[in-house]
């Protein structure tokens, strides 16, 4: 075939599937019967017949015997071909039309070389499929981070890393249903349209269903409805929900992420502290290191000791120098603050209510210090409507989180089953709503009837599968474990 006379590698790529169409070959297969994956072909001993494929990665054409590599998902097998094994015309179909990228299917036997590869001795092959777009050189692969996340198919195929990083989320998934499974939960799925933004202080997504011609929500947060189920009588329920939140993009958050949420009957955030900490030390165990240690953002984050655990409210006192809890006018809540000298007026601009200005001081003198494994518990109410007041101070709530390198991991309390309580404070989220604060919750009518017709104690806890797979891969932004992140 003469190709000499094209501009490109595309164009070559291109007038081969053509002269191929042309001559009946098939160039897009329907199937392959393989008899091995490459990981168990290579298993096998010497003289063992296989029926293998994969994507050609690399081609060594020399006179009468050529080499090349195949690559599937978890392994590569080279695979030689020879004018010993094939005749003359199948060895030129190959020399000439075959190209890197391309899908083949090989029959041969196995066999080791004298450098000791593992190897198929070609008796046949197949083109599976043509590649007429080349693809990355292996060695430095999609370098550009932009292209990476709008070509990850590519980027898979290159970049051994992003491979690592999406067989491990994998794991991680498969990991976390059998334990929450083996621990007595069960697997529920609860609406991504729904009517009322509940369940979490966020900015939602809204569209519009035609069919009820109703302005509906996407689904910010799986909370109150996994809080029915369990008052419908699940003692035990989880959830791997998609989740959207129309707010700002940095490393450690998306506006489409997964999330995990679980509720236990009868359980405290004391019981919660234990369960998830045994969790994260199994899910480290399985998808990265035996030893229960990791290096995260540039420090070796040791998890076989037991968590610190700081005190929210008791810290924040302190570094303010008075007690928080006194506090429920926001505008004097942040005169009190600046009088500190610690922040400005400025600092809290965009803070509408007495939790935002704490979440803030928070976030600038507690979070930003935190590096190993540490339980924060002891929160102003304030922060969170849909958890369960303290018996002794009810200006408290029974919550905690687990922070690692100034990371929110996990978020859990005690839940609010009081009714009369939970309508006082989604009635203040709407009203604040009224008054501009986008990310307070509207009032979910639904959820309330569930609770007035009784709830039994339940802790749940909720945690960002992206965020914890940055942990637990060592990546620096959710987008590096995020297959197909939204690009403008």
């Amino acid at each position: 075939m003469d190709v000499t006379n094209l501009s490109s590698e595309e164009d070559i790529r291109k007038e081969k599937v053509r002269k191929l169409k042309e001559e009946k070959v098939v160039v897009y297969a329907e199937k392959f019967d393989r008899t091995h994956t490459l990981l168990e072909a290579k298993s096998l001993n010497d003289g063992e017949k296989v029926r293998v494929c994969g994507r050609i990665t690399f081609r060594r054409i020399m006179g009468k015997l050529s080499f090349f590599a195949i690559e599937d998902l978890c392994a590569k097998l080279q695979v030689s071909i020879g004018r010993n094994e094939v005749d003359e015309e199948k060895y030129a179909f190959f020399k000439t039309m075959i190209d890197t990228g391309d899908f083949i299917g090989v029959e041969g036997e196995l066999y080791t070389t004298h450098t000791g590869e593992r190897t198929v001795r070609t008796a046949s092959f197949e083109l599976l499929s043509k590649a007429i777009s080349p693809l990355p050189e292996k060695f430095h692969g999609l370098t550009n981070l932009d292209q990476r996340y709008r070509e990850r198919a590519m980027d898979l195929v290159s970049n051994d890393e992003s491979k690592r990083v999406f067989l491990a989320r994998s794991k991680f998934l498969a990991f976390l249903r059998k334990f929450l499974c083996d621990s007595g939960f069960m697997e529920v799925e609860t609406p991504i349209l729904q009517s009322a933004v509940c369940g979490a202080s966020a900015k939602p997504f809204f569209t519009k269903h035609n069919a009820l011609n109703k302005i509906c929500n996407l689904r910010i947060a799986p909370e109150t409805y996994l809080k029915q189920v369990i008052a419908g009588g699940f003692d035990r329920v989880f959830e791997v929900a998609k989740c959207f939140r129309n707010e700002g993009m940095d490393p450690s958050h998306l506006q489409e992420f997964t999330m995990v949420e679980w509720y236990a009957s009868y359980w405290n955030f004391e019981d919660n502290i234990k369960f998830f900490t045994r969790f994260i030390r199994e899910a480290i165990k399985t998808v990265a290191n035996e030893n229960m240690t990791l290096t995260f953002k540039g420090h070796e984050i040791d998890f076989s000791k037991d968590f610190e655990r700081i005190n929210y409210t008791q810290t924040l006192n302190k570094i303010l120098g008075f007690n928080i809890l006194d506090f429920t006018d926001v505008g004097e809540f942040k005169k009190k603050v600046v009088a500190t000298k610690l922040f400005s007026m400025n600092d809290f601009e965009g803070c509408k209510t007495v939790g935002g200005v704490i979440d803030l001081v928070y976030k600038r003198k507690i979070r930003e210090n935190i590096v190993q494994p540490t339980v924060l518990f002891n929160y102003p109410a304030c922060l969170v409507p849909l958890a369960r007041r303290n018996d002794k101070d009810e200006r408290l709530i029974d919550m905690f989180q687990v922070l690692v390198c100034g990371d929110e991991m996990c978020k859990a309390y005690s839940e609010l089953v009081d009714p009369i309580i939970q309508r006082k404070t989604l009635e203040e989220q709407s009203l604040a709503r009224l008054q501009g604060d986008d990310e307070a919750m509207e009032l979910d009518e639904d959820f309330l009837r569930a609770m007035e017709h009784g709830m039994p104690p339940i802790s749940g806890l909720g945690f960002g599968v992206d965020r914890l797979m940055c942990l637990l891969t060592g990546q620096e932004s959710v987008r590096d474990v995020v297959l197909f992140p939204l690009m403008k």
